[in-house]
Formats: C-alpha cells, structure tokens, sequence
C-alpha cells in the first residue's frame, strides 16, 4: 500500500516538472518566435537616479545597417511587465523593438517614493531614453503604450518629452484611461501636437470615461464616452468640442499639425478595464495603430495573433506550480528529515448526521456571507485606504496586498469563532476529539510543520526561478501570476505573512478537522462544495458588481471598481488553497502544514505583483 502511494505521488512529482518545464519551453518558443527574436532583461540605473527593469525584445531584422521601429510598453498600477505580455509578442513578431518596463515601484524595479509619483514618465520616458540610444532602432520611429495607469505614465512622458530639446516620442496609443484633453487653464487644447494618438476607452471601464457636472455627479457612463465633450475635442485634435464636427469611433482622423500630418482614433470595445490587457480586439487595435503611424518591418494582419498561446503555456505552469506543491510536500514527508510528520493512515470521512450536516451547511453560509460583508465593509474604511492608496505616510509598503492580508484576518479570525462555538454546542457532545483531528499537534511537530512548509516553498519557486533565468517566463494565467522576483519581495512578504497566517492555517484547521465529512458518500464532493464556499463570498460580488455595472452603465454604489477587480485572483487562490489544504491534510492528520504553506506562496505571490511605495 505505502509504496503504491509513493509510485502515484512520483508520477504527480513527474508530471508537475513536465507542466513547468514545457511551460516555459512554450512560452519561450512563443515570445521569441522560435528563436527569432532576442530577449534581453535588462536592470539600470536611469538619469532619474533609479534602477529600471525591462525586458527587451530585439527581431534579427533590428540591425545597425537596417534600424526597427520601436515601441515601450507598460503596465498599469499594481502590476508588473508581463502583463504586457499580448503586445510585446505581437509588435515584436511584426518586427518592432520592443521595451516592456516594470514601473518604479512595481516589478523588479526600484520602489516608487510617494512624492514622486511621476518621476521619468514612472519609468515610462527613461525606458524612452534608453531605446532611443540603442544601434538598431529608428529613434525618429519610437511609440509608447500602456495600459491603465501605464496610458498615465505614457502622458507623463509626453509631457516631460514635450519639454527635451529633441522630441523623442512619434506615436502614442492609451489604452483605459483618459487621454490629455485640456491645458493647465482648463481650455481644450492639443497637448500631443504633430504626434499620432490612439485611446481604447472601454465601454465597462471601472476608472476612466465618465463625464460629471459641476457638482461632481456622474452625468454618462463610460459606454456613453463617444459622445463626450472630451471624446469629440480628442478627435478633433484639442479644438473646442463646441466648434468641431462630430467624429465617430474606429475611424482614422488626420489633419496637419506643424507640417506633418497627425493621427487621432478612438476605439470603444464593449469590455471591462481588466480584459483590456488580454482583449484580441485592443491587441489587434494596437498593432494595427503601430503599423500605419511607425510602418511595421514585417506587416502581418492585426488579428492574426499569437500570444493566447503564451498564455496558455504559463497557465500550464501555474498548474504544475500547484501540483508541485502537494506531490512535494508528499515526496519530502517520505525522507528522513521529515518521516515524523507523516502518519500510517488517516481515519476516512464519514457522512454526517442531520444535525452535523445543518452545522455545516450553516457554517459555510455565515462564513460566506462575512466574507462578502467585510470585504466591502472594509473598502468603505477612510483609514484603510489611505494606506492603500498612499494618501497618508504610513510603514505598509505594499498597500494593496494589505487590504487582501488585514480582510482575510478579519476572517480568520471569524472561521476560529465559528469552530469554537461548533465545538461547544455540537462536537464536543458528539464525540469529536480535538488532539486525535490533529488540531493540538505540539510544539516540536508544529515547529516541524513550519519548515516543511519552508522547503517546499524554496523548492517551488525554485521553479518559478529556472523558467525565469533560462526562458525569460514565469507562470501566469490573465491576473493570477507567479514571478520570479528580488530578495527586497522578502521582507515585503514578512509584513503581510502573520496576517496570511491567521487566515490560511485557520481555514485549513476549518476545512480539515471541523468540515470534513462524505456527501453523497464522496469526500470529493465535499472538498468541491468547501472549495467552492471558500470563494463564494467574492464571487457573489464579483458577479453583484459587474451585473449592476451591465444593466445600468454604472457600478455598486461605495463600491469602488478596484475592489471587485483585486478578487479576480483571489477567487482561484481560495478555491485552489482549499483543496491543497485537503491532500495534505490526508497524508499527516497535520492541518498546520497546509496552512503555513498556503499562506507563505500567497504571500510571495501578492507582494511580487503589486506596487511597492516609500515615504
């Protein structure tokens, strides 16, 4: 029996290194064109006096005698520069020189000082800077894009260009947030000059594209942008919205500005803010833009692309990343080192009564409801937020990650209350035994489960590192991503791991010792249900909010969209958690060891892929 356990999990230890190893093959493969593209990462001190991470995507057509057309890409806030990845691998493929960034403060890139929000274009125009210089671009051919608050920063940059003594940026395309619409006297004017411009203003935009009266009150969605003062005074190149014809979307405006003759476009896809970074149609919109304003060396149709299967690659990674997780900690406990915490057989799951069964059924609906509750409850705290959005000097680098640590302490700490009034009204008079659940393990073995929890993270982003330095890829589906990162992610991940603590070893106490039963007399029926009860909370608001937002053209009242969007990865971290929680549990009667697992991967994790500011 043991060695026939010991041959499945190898298999699942094997299996998890081929998904990693042919995720970053094929991803690989994909963003070098087989070869035919260089990728370059790329970490310097700017003239802003910060160091910079990118990586540079260099065609073997780019060459001193035959210089490319290049574009800097970027990301928005609380991201890193592989989520540019769409673009990079389409312009790059067509033949561009491409530069995607990490911002200051995210990234591999220095931390961002809160009073110097724009410091270079945040990164954006000295990443314009070192491009330029390069032997085998075109800097007379050089664009810039960017997503969120990388269209921002791409609007720092053209400010700060429009100062240099040798304009460097030639095109611009923004993609979800506003473009620069008036002067610093609040009348319509065309900041961007002889430049061609492009804007994708999503018509289910959280952020951006509403208009407002006086008071401040919204007076048109974003669906309704196109019809905007703005909108019609960005298409007719600054003029007063008042004096210009009326201009429609997806249509190529000229008019000569300083000699040359300048682009204007607009697009409106119906899609949220988020899904602008993997949208085919935004990706097709882009490369088309960047074909016709720099002339792509190697024209391909804008909507034949690629990139998904990058995508689907990482994603394959991120599967083995999370089977590696469970077939490791299984492979270490069969070792010398970690033999003792591994038992003979744990007691099956067994169906529970009528009573246990409305205890259970009831915890799982408290505790989703609390889950969604808080959450918002949480949004609406003046205090919290300023730490969050940086309003206020505080000692949290990571703000964002905050906000997700101190919510899912809040309830942690709500899961312990539950389980303890279970217990003193219904196990305790039922004969549960707490010691022989594994909830009272002692303090060598809980020790003990804590660097076994160690090892297995080290080994698992070990992975992540060798598709990094070997591949120039890491493990990622859309918002859910695992990056290689530098050692500062550490202590970063030190402030918000206690708080991770509190919520991941008391859910897995909660999953383990006090929900464990057969339903339908299957115990993966009853993971499925307490994976699915895990994220339930978020994923009624999720759909709450974006439902209200489809119906109505605007979101939930109090409810801000950045909220709702920070719960796309945390629905899959819960659902998933949970059941690593459930396989390892059933190998050591030890819910600690998932706990302290679970939630030093979330923390690495959340602090590599967010924003890092500095008072």
């Amino acid at each position: 029996m043991k060695n026939s356990r010991l041959r499945r999990n190898g298999f699942w230890l094997a299996l998890s290194l081929v998904l990693c190893l042919v995720s970053a093959i094929g991803a690989s493969a994909v963003q070098t064109a087989v070869g035919s593209i260089a990728v370059k990462d790329l970490q310097w001190e700017t003239s802003s006096g910060r160091m910079l991470n990118a990586l540079l995507f260099v065609p073997d057509s780019a060459t001193a005698g035959d210089p490319a057309p290049a574009v800097v890409v970027s990301h928005g806030w609380w991201n890193n520069r592989e989520m540019q990845d769409a673009n990079y691998v389409e312009l790059a493929r067509r033949g561009f020189v491409v530069l995607s960034i990490d911002m200051y403060g995210h990234g591999n890139s220095e931390p961002l000082p809160a009073d110097e929000l724009e410091v270079g274009g945040t990164g954006l125009y000295d990443g314009v800077k070192l491009i330029a210089d390069l032997p085998y671009v075109d800097n007379d051919r050089i664009g810039v894009t960017g997503h969120s608050n990388g269209a921002r920063a791409a609007n720092f940059s053209v400010l700060i260009d429009n100062e240099a003594d040798q304009q460097l940026i030639a095109s611009v395309f923004l993609v979800d947030n506003e473009a620069l619409y008036t002067g610093e006297d609040g009348d319509y004017t065309n900041l961007y000059g002889s430049r061609d411009v492009g804007l994708v203003a999503d018509q289910y935009d959280e952020f951006f594209f509403r208009s407002y009266d006086a008071e401040g009150n919204v007076l048109t969605p974003p669906r309704e942008f196109a019809t905007t003062p703005n909108a019609q005074s960005f298409l007719n190149f600054g003029a007063d919205p008042a004096d210009g014809e009326r201009r429609d979307v997806d249509t190529v405006y000229t008019e000569e500005i300083d000699g040359t003759e300048a682009i204007r476009v607009l697009h409106t896809p119906a899609q949220t803010h988020p899904w602008g970074t993997i949208s085919k149609y935004t990706v097709a919109d882009l490369v088309e833009f960047f074909d016709t304003t720099l002339d792509a060396p190697n024209p391909i149709e804008a909507t034949s692309q690629i990139w998904q299967l990058k995508e689907f690659f990482t994603a394959l990674g991120l599967i083995g990343f999370g089977i590696f997780l469970v077939a490791f900690t299984r492979a270490l406990l069969a070792t010398r080192a970690f033999a003792g915490l591994r038992v003979a057989e744990v007691a099956p799951a067994r169906p529970a009564g009528r009573i246990g069964q409305a205890w259970f059924w009831g915890g799982l609906a408290v505790s989703a409801v609390l889950s969604a509750w808080t959450y918002v409850w949480l949004s609406q705290q003046a205090w919290l937020g300023g730490i969050v959005f940086n309003a206020v000097p505080n000692a949290v680098p990571t703000g964002s990650v905050f906000f997700i640590a101190v919510w899912a302490a809040i309830n942690g700490v709500a899961a312990i209350l539950i389980m303890t009034a279970s217990y003193l009204l219904f196990g305790k008079k039922n004969g549960v035994h707490l010691r022989e659940l594994g909830i009272f393990p002692g303090w060598r073995k809980l020790l003990h489960s804590a660097a076994l929890a160690v090892v297995v993270t080290a080994a698992a982003y070990g992975l992540v590192f060798l598709a990094d330095y070997f591949f120039k890829t890491d493990f990622r589906f859309w918002v859910v991503a695992l990056k290689w990162f530098p050692q500062d992610k550490i202590w970063y991940a030190f402030v918000v791991l206690p708080l991770f603590l509190v919520y991941f070893v008391a859910n897995s106490v909660a999953l383990n010792v006090f929900n464990r039963f057969t339903l339908g007399g299957r115990e993966w029926l009853n993971t499925a249900v307490l994976a699915l009860f895990n994220a339930l909370g978020p994923i009624v608001l999720v759909l709450a909010q974006y439902l209200t937002f489809a119906s109505s053209g605007h979101l939930i009242p109090d409810f801000g969209g950045i909220f709702s969007i920070w719960l796309f990865p945390v629905i899959l971290i819960l659902a998933v958690t949970a059941v690593i929680s459930r396989k390892i549990y059933r190998e050591t009667n030890n819910p600690y060891i998932a706990g302290f697992l679970n939630a030093a991967v979330v923390a690495l994790m959340s602090v590599s892929n967010s924003l890092v500011v500095t008072y």
